[in-house]
Protein backbone atom coordinates (compact mmCIF):
# COMPACT_ATOMS: atom_id res chain seq x y z
CA UNK A 1 0.00 0.00 0.00
CA UNK A 2 1.37 3.39 -0.95
CA UNK A 3 2.09 5.84 1.87
CA UNK A 4 -0.08 8.97 1.79
CA UNK A 5 1.69 12.33 1.97
CA UNK A 6 2.31 13.90 5.37
CA UNK A 7 0.42 17.07 4.42
CA UNK A 8 -2.82 15.88 6.05
CA UNK A 9 -1.00 15.44 9.36
CA UNK A 10 0.87 18.74 8.98
CA UNK A 11 -2.44 20.50 8.33
CA UNK A 12 -3.79 19.01 11.56
CA UNK A 13 -0.82 20.39 13.52
CA UNK A 14 -1.22 23.81 11.89
CA UNK A 15 -4.74 24.10 13.34
CA UNK A 16 -2.95 24.52 16.69
CA UNK A 17 0.63 25.72 16.02
CA UNK A 18 2.85 27.09 13.30
CA UNK A 19 5.09 24.37 11.89
CA UNK A 20 8.62 25.52 11.17
CA UNK A 21 10.57 23.82 8.40
CA UNK A 22 12.78 22.28 11.09
CA UNK A 23 9.81 20.79 12.92
CA UNK A 24 8.32 19.47 9.66
CA UNK A 25 11.62 17.74 8.91
CA UNK A 26 11.90 16.31 12.44
CA UNK A 27 8.34 14.99 12.32
CA UNK A 28 8.88 13.45 8.89
CA UNK A 29 11.89 11.58 10.24
CA UNK A 30 10.02 10.25 13.30
CA UNK A 31 6.65 9.31 11.81
CA UNK A 32 6.12 5.82 10.44
CA UNK A 33 3.26 4.86 8.12
CA UNK A 34 1.30 1.82 9.25
CA UNK A 35 -1.83 0.25 7.80
CA UNK A 36 -4.29 -1.91 9.77
CA UNK A 37 -6.83 -4.11 7.96
CA UNK A 38 -10.39 -4.12 9.32
CA UNK A 39 -10.60 -6.21 12.49
CA UNK A 40 -6.89 -5.90 13.32
CA UNK A 41 -5.82 -5.29 16.89
CA UNK A 42 -3.83 -2.04 16.94
CA UNK A 43 -3.02 -2.01 20.67
CA UNK A 44 -3.20 -4.96 23.05
CA UNK A 45 -4.07 -4.11 26.66
CA UNK A 46 -1.64 -6.81 27.75
CA UNK A 47 1.27 -4.78 26.37
CA UNK A 48 2.57 -1.30 27.09
CA UNK A 49 1.22 1.16 24.52
CA UNK A 50 4.33 2.88 23.21
CA UNK A 51 2.83 4.36 20.02
CA UNK A 52 0.25 6.98 19.19
CA UNK A 53 -1.48 6.70 15.83
CA UNK A 54 -2.71 9.60 13.71
CA UNK A 55 -5.54 8.26 11.55
CA UNK A 56 -5.22 9.33 7.92
CA UNK A 57 -8.18 7.23 6.81
CA UNK A 58 -10.38 4.70 8.52
CA UNK A 59 -11.98 4.22 11.90
CA UNK A 60 -10.78 2.63 15.14
CA UNK A 61 -12.29 1.81 18.50
CA UNK A 62 -10.94 1.93 22.03
CA UNK A 63 -12.51 -0.66 24.31
CA UNK A 64 -11.94 -2.69 27.45
CA UNK A 65 -13.14 -6.09 28.63
CA UNK A 66 -15.57 -6.51 31.53
CA UNK A 67 -16.54 -10.06 32.42
CA UNK A 68 -15.37 -11.12 28.95
CA UNK A 69 -17.58 -8.54 27.22
CA UNK A 70 -16.18 -5.74 25.04
CA UNK A 71 -17.17 -2.27 26.30
CA UNK A 72 -16.60 0.42 23.66
CA UNK A 73 -15.15 3.65 25.06
CA UNK A 74 -14.13 5.88 22.11
CA UNK A 75 -14.09 5.92 18.30
CA UNK A 76 -11.19 7.85 16.75
CA UNK A 77 -11.41 8.52 13.01
CA UNK A 78 -9.70 10.61 10.34
CA UNK A 79 -7.52 13.48 11.60
CA UNK A 80 -7.48 12.20 15.19
CA UNK A 81 -4.83 10.53 17.30
CA UNK A 82 -5.53 7.26 19.03
CA UNK A 83 -3.65 5.35 21.67
CA UNK A 84 -4.18 3.75 25.04
CA UNK A 85 -3.91 7.07 26.88
CA UNK A 86 -2.78 5.95 30.32
CA UNK A 87 -0.39 3.35 28.92
CA UNK A 88 1.11 5.84 26.46
CA UNK A 89 1.72 8.44 29.18
CA UNK A 90 2.76 6.19 32.09
CA UNK A 91 4.46 3.50 29.99
CA UNK A 92 2.57 0.82 31.87
CA UNK A 93 -0.13 -1.62 30.81
CA UNK A 94 -3.64 -0.20 30.69
CA UNK A 95 -7.12 -1.67 30.25
CA UNK A 96 -7.66 -0.38 26.69
CA UNK A 97 -7.48 -2.33 23.49
CA UNK A 98 -7.58 -0.54 20.14
CA UNK A 99 -8.87 -2.22 17.01
CA UNK A 100 -9.57 -1.17 13.44
CA UNK A 101 -13.30 -1.04 12.67
CA UNK A 102 -12.44 -0.28 9.03
CA UNK A 103 -9.27 -0.59 7.00
CA UNK A 104 -7.24 2.12 8.70
CA UNK A 105 -4.13 3.99 7.56
CA UNK A 106 -2.07 5.78 10.17
CA UNK A 107 1.13 7.62 10.87
CA UNK A 108 2.51 6.41 14.18
CA UNK A 109 4.83 8.15 16.59
CA UNK A 110 6.77 6.36 19.29
CA UNK A 111 6.54 7.86 22.81
CA UNK A 112 10.32 8.36 23.12
CA UNK A 113 10.32 10.23 19.81
CA UNK A 114 7.47 12.42 21.01
CA UNK A 115 9.39 13.27 24.20
CA UNK A 116 12.41 14.15 22.08
CA UNK A 117 10.25 16.42 19.90
CA UNK A 118 8.87 18.11 23.04
CA UNK A 119 12.44 18.76 24.21
CA UNK A 120 13.60 20.15 20.87
CA UNK A 121 10.49 22.10 19.85
CA UNK A 122 8.55 24.03 22.54
CA UNK A 123 5.69 24.50 20.06
CA UNK A 124 5.07 20.74 20.29
CA UNK A 125 4.19 21.14 23.97
CA UNK A 126 1.84 23.96 23.00
CA UNK A 127 0.23 21.64 20.43
CA UNK A 128 -0.21 18.94 23.08
CA UNK A 129 -1.82 21.36 25.55
CA UNK A 130 -4.22 22.84 23.01
CA UNK A 131 -5.23 19.57 21.37
CA UNK A 132 -5.65 17.75 24.70
CA UNK A 133 -8.02 20.48 25.88
CA UNK A 134 -10.47 19.28 23.24
CA UNK A 135 -10.07 15.67 24.38
CA UNK A 136 -10.59 16.53 28.06
CA UNK A 137 -13.71 18.52 27.23
CA UNK A 138 -15.11 15.53 25.37
CA UNK A 139 -14.30 13.19 28.28
CA UNK A 140 -16.00 15.45 30.83
CA UNK A 141 -19.11 15.62 28.63
CA UNK A 142 -19.08 11.83 28.30
CA UNK A 143 -18.82 11.32 32.06
CA UNK A 144 -21.72 13.70 32.69
CA UNK A 145 -23.74 11.99 29.96
CA UNK A 146 -23.17 8.55 31.48
CA UNK A 147 -23.98 9.63 35.01
CA UNK A 148 -26.92 11.96 34.59
CA UNK A 149 -28.68 11.14 31.32
CA UNK A 150 -31.47 8.86 30.16
CA UNK A 151 -30.75 6.31 27.44
CA UNK A 152 -32.26 8.66 24.85
CA UNK A 153 -30.14 11.59 26.07
CA UNK A 154 -27.01 9.40 25.95
CA UNK A 155 -27.85 8.48 22.37
CA UNK A 156 -28.46 12.12 21.43
CA UNK A 157 -25.09 13.05 22.96
CA UNK A 158 -23.43 10.21 21.00
CA UNK A 159 -25.00 11.46 17.76
CA UNK A 160 -23.62 14.96 18.35
CA UNK A 161 -20.19 13.74 19.46
CA UNK A 162 -19.81 11.38 16.51
CA UNK A 163 -22.03 13.21 14.03
CA UNK A 164 -19.70 12.63 11.07
CA UNK A 165 -19.00 8.94 11.68
CA UNK A 166 -21.93 7.44 13.66
CA UNK A 167 -23.24 5.68 10.55
CA UNK A 168 -19.91 3.83 10.22
CA UNK A 169 -20.00 2.33 13.73
CA UNK A 170 -21.71 -1.07 14.22
CA UNK A 171 -24.85 -0.91 16.40
CA UNK A 172 -23.51 -3.38 18.95
CA UNK A 173 -20.50 -1.14 19.56
CA UNK A 174 -22.75 1.91 19.91
CA UNK A 175 -24.93 0.09 22.44
CA UNK A 176 -21.93 -0.93 24.53
CA UNK A 177 -20.59 2.66 24.36
CA UNK A 178 -23.94 3.92 25.67
CA UNK A 179 -24.23 1.19 28.31
CA UNK A 180 -27.56 -0.04 26.95
CA UNK A 181 -28.78 -3.15 25.15
CA UNK A 182 -29.09 -3.32 21.39
CA UNK A 183 -32.85 -3.71 21.82
CA UNK A 184 -33.05 -0.43 23.77
CA UNK A 185 -30.89 1.24 21.12
CA UNK A 186 -33.20 -0.05 18.38
CA UNK A 187 -36.25 1.36 20.21
CA UNK A 188 -34.57 4.77 20.61
CA UNK A 189 -33.56 4.84 16.95
CA UNK A 190 -37.09 3.87 15.87
CA UNK A 191 -38.47 6.92 17.72
CA UNK A 192 -36.33 9.31 15.64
Amino acid sequence: MEQPPLEQLFHHFEQYIRLSDELRTALALKLVFKSFPKGTLIQDANKVGSYSYFIVSGLARGYYLKDGKEISEFFPAENEWCNSPKSFITRRKDIYYLDAIENTETFCLQVDDLVELFDQFPEMERYARLSMGTVFGHLLERIASLRFSSAKEKYDHFMVTYQNIHHRIPLGMIASYLGITQETLSRIRAQK
